[in-house]
Formats: structure tokens, C-alpha cells, sequence
């Protein structure tokens, strides 16, 4: 998983209009939404940054020393679904990359039941995050800011997993809420969008939530217009619309009660993006579902980064993908190298989460990301301590001139 150069270092060779990439420098439960929201500065985040687990604190140069330019920080996004970790450097104005962890963890499983994580759920959790404290002190992690979203966001026993996570690993999960989910997802993945003029929309496709956000591009940061979480992704969307039938006409229906679920989920943001629709839709998508379904159009073995991150892919084609996917038996899918066995049932709820969203925001095409929140949380931190550097270092030159 670990990757030896920036993530955005991709080949530049160009691509027909089916699979064209981007190539454009790495830069910096329904919840309501704000109108006109403007990301926050770095220093500005909610939680600080926090450091990684103690056996390495004896190694790191305090916040504001020139040391801190090439020390590693690091981000953690435990999902519903998923447990990832990513540890960079910066480099210039982006950073490289130097390692990373996933593993499918289905913390959120039966939660749409019962409303709280599984005893089994919990453990899968921990052992991902025992791999990623363990990475954090090999790597000398000097900063880490790590967080959880939707499932500990609706778990009744969220605020005990948290603490036990912090007694087992030495990892302080800050349980972040969905505006902050969707900001950390636009920072993280907003430089891969289409040139354009007008609003566009990025989402976010989770295991416990879907983020769309309206944003206004231009400058280095786009401005939020608008934006509303949904608490349907694929883990709860699929246990809440149940099992799937064993024959093709019954995954059909259910398909379609998925869809309905999640567009009427998003009617009130439908309508209230509707005045910002141009004749060029400009739409970005970073989340398993549209990186699994961009593989399955680039008709690969297995998943390669390289060539997903940063593809804009007809829309039309991946509508296509998503009914004939949604048609097969998880069986059928699993038989896609890039789908697999682990994907094979919850890639269905991604597909129609997608299709609404299309609906909402009918775009010809649709930007891919294999990025979002660690990669806001990285820039984020990398921000916050230049920052600090910055003010520090003045305050040294103000006391010098002030003692002569």
C-alpha cells in the first residue's frame, strides 16, 4: 500500500474523451445544511492535531522549529466500512506520500438494527488500528490527526468504542461531524475537478452517510454554497433495504427502492441547487463506489490507482455499469477482479447512491477520486503548523528587535 512518490505523479499521456484523466499538481443521519459556507482555515479545525502514541514523543522537534518541514504527519479516517491511514511528508506546496493502510473493518455492521456497533465490529476496528498505531511509531510520526464519522456519529455506544480505542492504541479519535466529513472531503479531492466555469458538485459515497457538496471554484480553496449528509451509505443502505433476492426482477426492485430511498433523502438539496445548474454540470465523485465502478470501466484485473485517480468518465457509461451490476448476483460480481468478494454485495447500495446523485445533478461527465478526507486532513495539518512555524518565527524576530 505504501506509495514511494507524491499521488499525483501520474502518467501524462493523453486519454479519448471515455477515459480521460486530469492532470493538475496536488494542491493544497441527514444532517442540515449552511449556505455559504467557507472551508475553514487549518487553524482553524475543530480538534487539534494530536500527537501519535507515546514512545515516539522523544524524537519530535516541538511545533515551529525548522525541523518540522520534512517530518511526517499523518491521518487516519475510520468509516463505517473502512479503516485508512495515510502518512506524508510535504513537499513544496503538495506532499509525498510514504505510507498507507486500508482494510475493510464494517464497523458500522447491524448498526442500522440494533444502533449500536457489534461486540465483532469493534474488535475488526481495533486490530486496524493497532496496525495503524504501529505505523504512526515506526514512521516517527511528529503530528496525526485522526477521525471517525457516520457510525460512531449514530452508535449509541460510540462515545465508549472511542474510549476504548484510545486505551488499547494510543489513538484519540475526534468524532467529526458531517460538515466537517464533507469540508475535509472537498479539500482532499477538489483539485482533480474538470476546468469550468459555475458551481459544480463533489460527494462523498461512505459506508454510513453520502456528502454532497456545491461548491464555487476558483482561488485555492473553492467556496462551499451548499451543502447536505444523508445517512444512507452502502453499509446502511443495504441492511436497511434488507437481503438481496435471488432473482434478477427482485435485485431490479430492490435496486430501484435504493435509488428512491436516496433521491427523496436529497429532494430539499435537489431543489435548492437547482438555480446554479449551467449547460456544462461539472460533477466529482471520491469514495470505493466510483473508483470500484471506474476500474470496471477501464476493464481491469485488478486496481490500480494510477490509472482511476483522476479519470473523467462518461456518465452514461457508468449509469450502464451501475444497472448491469445491480442486475447480476454477488456471485457474478464477486467474479470481477476489481469488484471481489468484499465488495461484491455493498457495491450495489454505491451504485444507487451514484444514480441519484446523477439525477440530482445530471453532469455528461464524472471526475474520479482516490482521495478526500486523509488527504484534507494532511493538508490541514501541513497548514496549521506552517502557520505556527510562521507566527513563531515572528514573534523571535519581534523580541530580538525589541532587546537591541
Amino acid at each position: 500500500m505504501a506509495e514511494t512518490g507524491p499521488p499525483d505523479k501520474r502518467d501524462t499521456a493523453s486519454r479519448p474523451a471515455s477515459g480521460r484523466r486530469r492532470r493538475r499538481p496536488h494542491r493544497g443521519r441527514a444532517s442540515s445544511r449552511k449556505s455559504g459556507i467557507t472551508p475553514r482555515k487549518a487553524s482553524e479545525a475543530k480538534a487539534p492535531a494530536q500527537r501519535p502514541p507515546e514512545n515516539n514523543q522523544s524524537a519530535q522537534p516541538q511545533p515551529g522549529s525548522q525541523q518540522t518541514t520534512k517530518q511526517a504527519y499523518a491521518a487516519i479516517d475510520l468509516g463505517t466500512n473502512n479503516c485508512r491511514l495515510l502518512i506524508a511528508r510535504p513537499e513544496d506546496e503538495n506532499f509525498t506520500v510514504i505510507d498507507a493502510f486500508s482494510r475493510v473493518v464494517r464497523l458500522g455492521e447491524g448498526l442500522a438494527q440494533t444502533g449500536r456497533l457489534s461486540d465483532e465490529a469493534m474488535d475488526r476496528a481495533l486490530g486496524a488500528l493497532r496496525v495503524c498505531a504501529d505505523k504512526l511509531r515506526k514512521r516517527k510520526v511528529y503530528l496525526a490527526r485522526s477521525v471517525a464519522t457516520e457510525a460512531c456519529r449514530r452508535a449509541s455506544n460510540g462515545d465508549e468504542f472511542i474510549e476504548r480505542v484510545r486505551r488499547e492504541t494510543g489513538i484519540a479519535l475526534n468524532v467529526i461531524t458531517a460538515e466537517e466529513e464533507a469540508r475535509l472531503a472537498v479539500l482532499g479531492c477538489h483539485i482533480l475537478l474538470e476546468d469550468g466555469r459555475g458551481p459544480a458538485v463533489i460527494f462523498d459515497i461512505g459506508g454510513g452517510s453520502t456528502e454532497l457538496v456545491l461548491i464555487e471554484s476558483g482561488g485555492p480553496v473553492p467556496r462551499i454554497l451548499d451543502w447536505q449528509s444523508v445517512p444512507w451509505g452502502v453499509v446502511s443502505l443495504s441492511e436497511t433495504v434488507g437481503q438481496e433476492p435471488h432473482d434478477k426482477d427482485g435485485r431490479v426492485a430492490r435496486y430501484a427502492d435504493m435509488r428512491q430511498l436516496v433521491r427523496d433523502s436529497f429532494s430539499e438539496f435537489a431543489e435548492r441547487i437547482e438555480a446554479h445548474r449551467t449547460d456544462e454540470l461539472r460533477l466529482l465523485g471520491t469514495s470505493g463506489t466510483v473508483t470500484t465502478l471506474a476500474s470496471v470501466h477501464l476493464k481491469l484485473p485488478q486496481y490500480d490507482r494510477k490509472a482511476v485517480d483522476g479519470l473523467i468518465v462518461p456518465a452514461m457509461d457508468m449509469r450502464a455499469i451501475s444497472s448491469g451490476l445491480a442486475a447480476m448476483s454477488p456471485a457474478e460480481r464477486g467474479q470481477l477482479g476489481c469488484i471481489g468478494t468484499e465488495r461484491a454485495e455493498l457495491v450495489v447500495a454505491g451504485c444507487a447512491i451514484l444514480e441519484a446523485i446523477l439525477d440530482i445533478w445530471p453532469a455528461d461527465r464524472l471526475g474520479v477520486a482516490d482521495r478526500g478526507i486523509r488527504e484534507g486532513i494532511l493538508r490541514s495539518l501541513m497548514a496549521a503548523d506552517a502557520e505556527g512555524q510562521a507566527a513563531q518565527q515572528a514573534l523571535h524576530l519581534l523580541r530580538q528587535k525589541e532587546s537591541h
